[in-house]
């Protein structure tokens, strides 16, 4: 068959003429939408349950024993491979460590401990190689002159038991089965961002099935900057047709400044601008810097948002984060019980017989105007009445300040993603959570324990989901 640019994947699918395994490998993001694109050709969302198998831990036995095992009901049958290393090899250690350290910058703690356990597997190195005393005489990598990221990201790994695992050479197996062809139907799909051109399996592959190159250049020369704006001004392009916004040049560029060439965090900021402007159909500059400059500029914010995502792995970085920076534990635990009490004060809302009425889960942003927002602002109306009704001292009108939803109701948006996030939430966990804050300041205050402790076991208590 042939290799083939992303690029050009919607002509070949349109074509319906499928190849019984195609390698879809390059940019992250990309190689994943393009997995989806393909995946999505071949089974029904419906036909998955039944006819779609995703293999995991680069058992490549598993995988063809799948590929040639035929299913309990009749038709297309897909097996998977993702995120795999079975194109890894030594002459891959800096890429491998490059886009270790590129993941650990981006707080993504998790991929970033998948290429650096990834990494020593090829090496036949240890978590303890990498300590300050062993890294000159085992670790020949050049890091640049700097290394604290590094012990960092080892000390993750260590805490997180992200396990080191010497790569199998099953390459030639899985070579043999797609030379000898599958039962008519089956498909198998791989996915990985580093390919070797070169080796046996990947010819196989090329005449066989279809290679889909997502790859793009990640380099500082002029050539490189250009495809990565291409691919910025295509994604720009396909989120902004689909919801008829048009971005005006200035807050393209900010954005583009604020995110560089990270396509999973320019659709998101992208996505929330369209959000944000509602009916309105130019998302100017000033958007840019209302919605994403705070999410930048304040890791107290960024901390705060991912505890309301239940997110436990960014929630404990970023708290680490401000301790390193200096921040005080009393000052972090602080914010997260402010974050939890307005969650708290807006699954009341959500619960109660007028939140009922006009809010459903999921809701977009613009109904969430028309019809929530009115009611909310009658909501703490009715609120404040009883509270000032019940006494009129400065302590009631206090009281009845804080608790309000909408403090500033020219200010929506805020207050619509809260509404989101606290639908990851019961009202149960909430409670169990302000309970749980309660104990972490009664143990900062009184028990001379480690303060990271502590905030790390109020950290899970409110993310772990029962």
């Amino acid at each position: 068959m042939a290799e083939i640019s992303y690029k050009d994947l919607e002509s070949h699918l349109k074509s319906k003429k499928f190849s019984p395994v195609y390698l879809i490998h390059g940019e992250e993001f990309l190689y994943k939408t393009a997995f989806e694109s393909v995946l999505n050709s071949l089974l029904s969302p419906s036909e998955r349950e039944l006819n779609y198998e995703a293999v995991e831990n680069e058992n490549i036995s598993e995988v063809i024993e799948r590929l040639n095992t035929f299913s309990m009901m009749s038709g297309t049958k897909v097996v998977s491979l993702c995120d795999s290393r079975i194109f890894y090899s030594k002459q891959d250690d800096e890429e491998l460590l490059q886009k270790a350290k590129d993941a650990f910058d981006a707080k993504e703690m998790k991929k970033a401990g998948k290429y650096l356990s990834g990494l020593l597997g090829l090496l036949k190195l240890s978590y303890d190689d990498l300590s300050p005393e062993n890294r000159d005489k085992y670790f020949k990598l050049d890091l640049g002159g700097d290394d604290k990221w590094l012990d960092a990201l080892v000390a993750f790994c260590k805490d997180s038991d992200i396990k080191i695992t010497a790569p199998k050479n099953n390459a030639e197996d899985l070579q043999q089965a797609i030379e000898k062809g599958f039962p008519a139907g089956h498909y198998l799909l791989i996915t990985t961002d580093i390919v070797d051109k070169r080796r046996g399996l990947f010819k196989a592959i090329s005449e066989k099935g279809i290679a889909i190159d997502c790859s793009v250049p990640k380099g500082e020369r002029k050539a490189d900057k250009m495809a990565q704006e291409s691919v910025l001004q295509e994604r720009m392009k396909s989120v902004l047709s689909e919801s008829g916004k048009v971005l005006e040049p200035a807050a393209y560029h900010a954005l583009y400044e604020m995110t560089g060439f990270d396509l999973r965090t320019f659709s998101n900021n992208l996505e929330k601008l369209v959000s944000y402007v509602g009916d309105r159909k130019k998302i100017t500059l000033q958007d840019v810097e209302s919605v994403l400059k705070r999410t930048r500029l304040d890791p107290i914010y960024e901390l705060t948002n991912a505890v309301a995502d239940r997110n436990a792995q960014d929630s404990l970085f970023f708290m680490t984060s401000l301790l390193s920076a200096g921040f005080f534990p009393l000052q972090i635990l602080a914010a997260i019980a402010n974050q939890i009490r307005r969650l708290l004060l807006i699954k009341g809302f959500a619960e109660s017989p007028q939140g009922k009425k006009v809010w459903k889960a999921g809701m977009s942003y613009n109904p969430f105007q028309e019809k929530v927002m009115p009611a909310i602002q009658d909501y703490d109306k009715a609120l404040t009445d009883y509270l000032e009704s019940n006494g009129n001292g400065d302590k009631k009108k206090k009281s009845a300040t804080e608790l309000l939803i909408a403090k500033n109701p020219k200010s929506p948006y805020p207050i619509y993603q809260v509404l989101l996030k606290s639908e990851k939430f019961g009202k149960h966990d909430l409670v169990n959570a302000l309970e749980a804050l309660s104990s972490a300041d009664m143990k900062l205050k009184t028990s001379g324990g480690s303060p990271k402790l502590i905030l790390e076991e109020l950290i899970l208590r409110i993310c772990y989901k029962s």
